[in-house]
Formats: structure tokens, C-alpha cells, sequence
């Protein structure tokens, strides 16, 4: 079973479309998405399974991109993850490989990859949310918009240790040294 959690600094940074991507790259997985939420959804239940793929919501275009499976789970209290996701474990079975939107998730699953998506540097993104600076100290590598694919280490900015960041013009296609880097990890490697 794989996992990769993909966080972020802001909404509006790319999250979604990173997830799009890493799904359609990494498709010999067959991805069970997820996206956890803190804003109720009317009408929609707080494990809500998405059926139809397409672009209205995160979990459509996640289908859209091949995963073959994907929830939305509403928790608003960060205390309540960890009921909501003893409630979600059931419903997927053993062994499916995840790709979670959250940075709350990662201090309650052992992740194979843990990737943050930051959009600080560029002006128009909002100053970071609260759950960023946890998920920056348990991010295994980071993720920013550039004008051409390429891979650094990280800066001071990113604190200690050092850690990879993946440039990327198109989230919606990760680049061969981030894909490479990814079938590296343990759980992830063929």
C-alpha cells in the first residue's frame, strides 16, 4: 500500500491539479483519492463517496484523472480526523494505494511520500494557512510553480534538513526527476 499526501501552503496553489497529475503519472497504482475538507459541503454527508468524474468538484477531476476511486471527507475539528478516518479505513479495503489532499492527514498515516505545494514566493496566494507550517515538518519534499521543470534543494526557507524541491511549469504533469524521485520511495518502488 502507497501513500502520498499532498499538502499546501494556501488554497488556490495547486493542490487539486498536483493530485491530477501525480494520478495520471502514476496511473499502474489505481489511486483511491481523498480530499479532507474542513467546509461542510451541503447535503453531502461527512464520508461522501464521488461517482462521476468531470470538472465541478476536487474529487470529479480526480476521477477525471484516473483514479479509481475518490471521497470527500468533511471533518471541521482537526480532534475529529482520527474518528473520521477509523470510520474511512473500512470503506476501502486492504492494500489500496492513497493519494490524500490535506495537510492535517499527516500526523495520522505513515506516509511513503509527504509533498507540499508552496506558493508563498509568488505575491497573488494568500499568506499560509495555520496546518502549513506542521506540514512543512514532515514534508519529505516540496513543490512550486516555475517556468521550467527542474529540481533543487532546498533553502533556509524551507528549514532543516534539506529537502528536494521539485520546480514544475505544469502541475498537471510532474516532471521525469519528480516521478523518478517518487518510484524511489519505499512502498512506491516496483
Amino acid at each position: 500500500m502507497a501513500i502520498i499526501v499532498v499538502g499546501g501552503s494556501a488554497k488556490g496553489v495547486g493542490k487539486t491539479t498536483l493530485v491530477c497529475g501525480l494520478i495520471a503519472a502514476l496511473d499502474e497504482f489505481r489511486w483511491t483519492a481523498v480530499k479532507i475538507t474542513s467546509e461542510a459541503h451541503a447535503g453531502l454527508p461527512p464520508i461522501y463517496e464521488e461517482k462521476s468524474s468531470g470538472p465541478e468538484t476536487d474529487t470529479a477531476r480526480y476521477l477525471a484523472a484516473g483514479a479509481g476511486r475518490a471521497f470527500l471527507l468533511t471533518v471541521p475539528v482537526q480532534r475529529d480526523l482520527a474518528r473520521a478516518l477509523d470510520e474511512f479505513w473500512p470503506l476501502i479495503g486492504r492494500g489500496a494505494n492513497l493519494i490524500f489532499e490535506s495537510n492535517r492527514v499527516s500526523e495520522f498515516v505513515e506516509a511513503t511520500a509527504r509533498l507540499l505545494v508552496d506558493g508563498r514566493p509568488d505575491a497573488t496566494y494568500a499568506p499560509p494557512k495555520s496546518s502549513f507550517w506542521g506540514a512543512m515538518l514532515l514534508a519529505d519534499a516540496l513543490v512550486v510553480r516555475a517556468d521550467a521543470d527542474r529540481i533543487s534543494k532546498g533553502d533556509s526557507l524551507y528549514g532543516e534538513p534539506p529537502r528536494p524541491v521539485f520546480h514544475l511549469k505544469e502541475f498537471t504533469r510532474i516532471s521525469d526527476e519528480m516521478k523518478g524521485w517518487l518510484l524511489k520511495r519505499p512502498g512506491l518502488a516496483s
